[in-house]
């Protein structure tokens, strides 16, 4: 195995062990998708993206190719791509980095801190200079129409609805457990009472006798 797969499957490996939600593309660990949430205490606070992930074949000595497939309003992403302008992902690539390092400190770490001297999105770039309440009030616009969990959940699915499911079965089948119990109690009250009962009937039926 070459050193690029062999680095290709230790990342992977890695992110799919995390707490991140990871699809690979049919079962091909160099494209996936990841789900992201927007950073806390900041404007994308509460927003949910997915993440589209392609590895080259030479990975980690070239960079991946990361962007946001659900619309998402920053100076450094373009609205209609989703592509990312990030220099540690793109000019100062190292090989030292890896998958969890831009999911979990370079893409939020953009988010938290945009750059609108060299945007993707001018729109973006031009309220985040100079009007930064607009700036947050057009992010929450684009999270309420393209980021939300129930928009995410209808464009892409999710993992947690299978989850949810298989909770609420159980749930039921417990529920019913717990009815049948009670029955089955009453049966077998209601059958020592007549066993009872026809005990009684026999000794009395005796002492006429």
């Amino acid at each position: 195995m070459s050193n690029s797969k062999r680095r290709i499957e230790t990342d992977v490996m890695k992110l799919l062990m995390s707490d991140h939600e990871v699809e690979l593309v049919d079962d091909n660990m160099q494209e996936f998708h990841v789900k992201f949430y927007g950073p806390k205490d900041t404007p994308y606070e509460g927003g949910m993206w997915r993440l589209h992930v392609e590895l080259p074949d030479n990975y980690p000595y070239k960079s991946p190719s990361i962007g946001f497939v659900n619309k998402i309003f920053h100076p450094n992403i373009d609205i209609a791509s989703g592509s990312i302008c990030l220099d540690v992902i793109n000019s100062t690539w190292s090989p030292l980095y890896d998958l969890l390092n831009i999911v979990e400190w370079m893409i939020p770490g953009l988010l938290k801190e945009p750059n609108g001297s060299d945007p993707l999105n001018n729109e973006a770039a031009n309220l985040q200079l100079k009007d930064k309440e607009a700036y947050e009030e057009k992010v929450r616009e684009y999270i309420d129409k393209y980021a939300t969990r129930d928009r995410y959940k209808n464009q892409f699915g999710s993992s947690e609805e299978s989850l949810d499911d298989e909770e609420e079965d159980l749930n039921n089948q417990e529920n019913e457990e717990d009815l049948d119990e009670p029955v089955s109690e009453l049966e077998d009250l209601s059958n020592g009472e007549s066993e009872e009962l026809s005990d009684l009937s026999d000794i009395e039926m005796s002492d006429e006798n």
